[in-house]
This record gives structure tokens, C-alpha cells and sequence, in this order.
């Protein structure tokens, strides 16, 4: 019989050596478990990460640059901004006349057309307003269109859409000759009912026409003061008169071979 075999159990356990207690053991705990376990540090991935983690090799690709804070901002503007215009020189037909400037200030007209267009004005064809306002009419600046150009050798386009206000219409029309842009001006016309609207856009359309032959030469003199001071001196008379509905007395101002016509009457001296 051994040794070992006589020496009793508790003995033979108290023989051992018991290992040193460190802070990290527990009384409760086995000596296997008194071993000193290293702290570890978790880190959680955001959303983001895992799903850039997720991605194969294959489709990771650096990270595009971000585009600047003005371009982005120039996109905001893009509908505020021209677009670039698209100009036909070798056809006209094909011309946007909406937006493109074709033919602007390229060469002088011909000397016969200048001639008429810079014709002086006939005064017997000036008319005087009520207000003392002298007016070439509409039909005139036509004719002398026509007789510089030729009937279909000009044309009025609008450059916009129609305006309606309250009180008024006006609209964007540019004045074309021989397949040229020759004036641009924006007419307008008041009305007064809603039934007048359409004639208000006809009317808009010939104050647009007058106004663009202002660039021609035509009827220059009428925004002559001294040519319209000198008019009237000659051509033109006041007369006190009465309204026939209204009972309202006022000045009005017409031709000295003119007569007072309906709604006023003239007040006898």
C-alpha cells in the first residue's frame, strides 16, 4: 500500500498549496475561475457603417466629391436665367421670333426706304386729342410701312404673353422687316368692360406698331416739343364746351377747321 493511499482525504487536501486571492477573484468561485480576465472595449457600428460593411468588395468605390454650394444654387436659378437662344442666320423661316434678336442692326435699309420712312409729316394728317395730345393714326404708320417694305415685307411678332390687369392689356411685340428684326416695344390698352377685353388686344397690338416705328424715323416729329408747340400754334384751337350728359364745363382742344362734336357742346361767348 502506498503512501498516499494511508494519508487520509482532508490530509492530503491540506497539503495543496492554496493559490493567492487576487481582486479579481470571487470567494464563490472555483480556482480555475481566480484567473484575472483582460477589460474589452464594444464598438457598435451606426447605420450607416453597416451598410457600407455590407457592400462587396467589388461595389465599394470612394465616395464621390460634393459639389460645390454655388452649383447648387445655380440651379435654383435655372429658370430665372435665358436660355441660349438657337439662331437659324441660314434660314430665317426657322427663326424663334419669341426670343431671338436675327438680323438686329446687321446693315441700313435701302435709300428708297429710308427716304419714305424719314418722309416729313403731313400736318393734314396729324389728329389733336381732346387733351391737346397730337397722334399720327394707326392706318398711316401701316401705309408708310407698306409703301417702304411692300405689303407682306413686314410683320408684327409678339414677344410674350398677353397681360390682363383690371383696367388694362398690353403685351410685347417686335417689328420684323425683310426677314430682320428691326424694334422691339410693348403697347398697351385700357378698357372697360370685360366685353372690350379683345379689342383692348387689337388695340395693344397698333400702339406696339407705333411705338417700334419710333427706332425707323417714322412720325418722329410728334415727340418733337418744339415741332408740337409749333403745331398747335398754327393748327390747333381751344374751346370751352359742356358735356351734354354730365352737365360738366371744360377745355378742350381740336383742328381750327374742326367743329365740336357729340358728347360736348360749345359754350357761347
Amino acid at each position: 500500500m502506498s503512501t498516499a493511499s494511508r494519508i487520509p482525504r482532508k490530509a492530503f487536501n491540506a497539503l495543496i498549496p492554496k493559490p493567492r486571492s487576487t481582486s479579481l477573484a470571487y470567494p464563490s468561485l472555483s480556482p480555475r475561475s481566480l484567473r484575472p480576465v483582460p477589460l474589452r472595449t464594444v464598438f457598435t457600428q451606426s447605420p450607416s457603417r453597416r451598410a457600407e460593411a455590407a457592400a462587396t468588395p467589388g461595389q465599394s468605390k470612394a465616395a464621390p466629391p460634393q459639389k460645390p454650394a454655388v452649383a447648387a444654387k445655380a440651379r435654383t436659378l435655372d429658370n430665372l436665367e435665358d436660355q441660349p437662344l438657337t439662331l437659324h442666320e441660314d434660314d430665317p423661316s426657322n427663326v424663334d421670333w419669341t426670343r431671338s434678336f436675327h438680323g438686329l442692326s446687321t446693315e441700313p435699309f435701302s435709300k428708297e426706304a429710308a427716304a419714305v420712312l424719314l418722309a416729313p409729316v403731313d400736318p393734314e394728317d396729324i389728329e389733336i386729342k381732346p387733351d391737346g395730345i397730337i397722334y399720327l393714326p394707326e392706318i398711316k404708320y401701316r401705309r408708310i410701312l407698306n409703301k417702304a417694305f411692300g405689303p407682306g415685307g413686314w410683320g408684327l411678332a409678339p414677344r410674350g404673353e398677353t397681360i390682363v390687369t383690371d383696367k388694362s392689356v398690353t403685351r410685347e411685340y417686335a417689328l420684323l422687316a425683310h426677314g430682320r428684326l428691326v424694334s422691339i416695344a410693348r403697347g398697351e390698352q385700357d378698357y372697360f368692360t370685360k366685353e372690350g377685353i379683345p379689342t383692348a388686344v387689337e388695340g395693344c397690338k397698333s400702339n406696339a406698331m407705333m411705338r417700334c416705328c419710333k427706332d425707323l424715323g417714322v412720325a418722329s416729329e410728334l415727340w418733337d416739343p418744339r415741332f408740337i408747340r409749333k403745331f398747335k400754334a398754327q393748327h390747333a384751337k381751344e374751346v370751352f364746351v359742356e358735356h351734354q350728359v354730365s352737365k360738366k364745363r371744360t377745355k378742350i382742344t381740336l383742328r381750327k377747321e374742326d367743329r365740336v362734336s357729340y358728347p360736348y357742346v360749345e359754350l357761347k361767348k
